[in-house]
């Protein structure tokens, strides 16, 4: 069985403001051509369809017209909830659509029955939030781990009495991968991570969530995001995975995305950057620009924007200033709600750490509010009802 890998298409985002609907569609043209011109038996998308809970109407209008074009060029699409997708929403009419051949997998229920494409198995697992899913799939404890491994054991349950290969489809952080700014963080009590063992028997397991494609193992893969959706994928290169897959054999093969606007960061005093001839390849690419000099200069993005009109972020840090731990743009993408939290308390209390109680309160507090915005908005949430298509 022929298959594609992609994931986190986080249709309707927006990058700094600018809209990204357009270059999304280009990217579902290109893989509506890649479907015929390879001959692709389905489409599987690892969650993170939408970027919000809540899609506006053209997202889910280029949703619908993608999946439509996919099964008329002769492809199924598996699609399965990531932690932006509302499961419930995600999943409307999910048992109609199946006899479509559009195969959508958000609820617990449907965990360990496989969408059988050809000589293969594959198994969508929703996205499995915890504090949600722990006790419906049995999980010894409340955490991505157990609860990813306990799911495991259902479908490789399941796959033991079965002929086909085996593909499950996940989206978790699983260790060995690496990360980006622009992945919400899913860590429960300071943990996230999942080691890969947690696939064993897989013949591919097809992930989402990290937005770097990525080999975690032979047969783990993270596809990556089809587009940048921060400057920190500035280095990335995109493109989905093309896996050919049967009973002890596995080919697979990039396939690049077509090059999209270019992103650029750059980083100098103010009048090298607008004269300097190296910078020139920059002039037509989304900037992230930080002036160094010692004065910050009068009127810096209207000059810079003279010649980067797509400057989209501007950042001071004057060569011989005081460094503050945690506090520049490249380091607070790394720091977890919980750190940002105790080091504004740091800050504003002239450098008094937190102490552990206060850490303590404040992770309860952290943890409340992520549990809450999830219940209030459906994000993240897979179905604890319904049957499997």
């Amino acid at each position: 069985m022929r298959f594609i890998h992609t994931s986190d298409w986080h249709l309707g985002r927006s990058f700094h403001r600018v809209g990204l609907l357009d270059a999304q569609a280009r990217y579902l043209d290109h893989l509506v051509e890649m479907v015929r011109a390879e001959g692709v038996d389905a489409v599987l998308v690892s969650g993170d369809v939408y970027d919000r809970a809540l899609p506006a109407p053209e997202t889910v209008e280029l949703l619908s017209e993608a999946v439509t074009r996919l099964i008329d060029a002769g492809a199924a699409v598996v699609l399965s909830s990531g932690n932006h997708d509302s499961a419930i929403r995600l999943g409307f009419a999910s048992e109609l659509l199946a006899r479509a051949g559009l195969h959508i997998r958000t609820a617990l229920s449907s965990v360990g029955t496989p969408v059988m494409i050809k000589d293969a198995d594959i198994y969508p697992l929703p996205y499995l939030e915890p504090s949600v899913a722990a006790d419906a799939v049995g999980a010894l404890e409340r955490t991505h781990a157990a609860v990813l491994t306990a799911a495991m054991d259902t479908v490789r349950a399941q796959a033991s009495s079965r002929p086909g290969c085996a593909v499950v489809m996940a989206h978790a952080f699983v260790t060995g991968g690496a990360s980006s700014a622009s992945e919400r963080d899913i860590s429960v009590g300071g943990v996230c991570a999942v080691h890969p063992d947690v696939f064993a028997q897989a013949d591919y397991v097809a992930l989402g969530h990290l937005h770097g494609p990525q080999r975690i193992s032979q047969t783990v893969r993270y596809s990556g995001s089809p587009i940048a959706l921060s400057f920190s994928e500035a280095n990335h290169h995109k493109g989905s995975e093309l896996v050919d897959v049967s009973a002890g054999t596995l080919l697979t093969q990039s396939i690049p995305v077509p090059p999209a606007k270019s992103l650029a960061i750059l980083r100098g005093d103010l009048e090298n950057l607008l004269s300097d001839r190296r910078y020139d390849g920059a002039e037509s690419a989304y900037c992230q620009i930080t002036l160094t000099d010692v004065v910050r200069p009068m009127g810096a993005m209207e000059r810079l924007r003279r010649r980067f009109p797509d400057t989209l972020v501007l950042a001071f840090e004057p060569v011989g200033a005081q460094v503050i731990t945690h506090t520049s743009a490249a380091s607070l993408h790394q720091r977890s709600d919980l750190d940002l939290c105790c080091d504004f308390l740091t800050h504003v209390r002239g450098g008094n750490a937190a102490s552990e109680q206060e850490r303590a309160l404040l992770a309860a507090a952290v943890e409340r509010s992520r549990l809450t915005r999830g219940d209030h908005d459906d994000e993240g949430r897979a179905t604890g009802a319904g049957s499997a298509p």
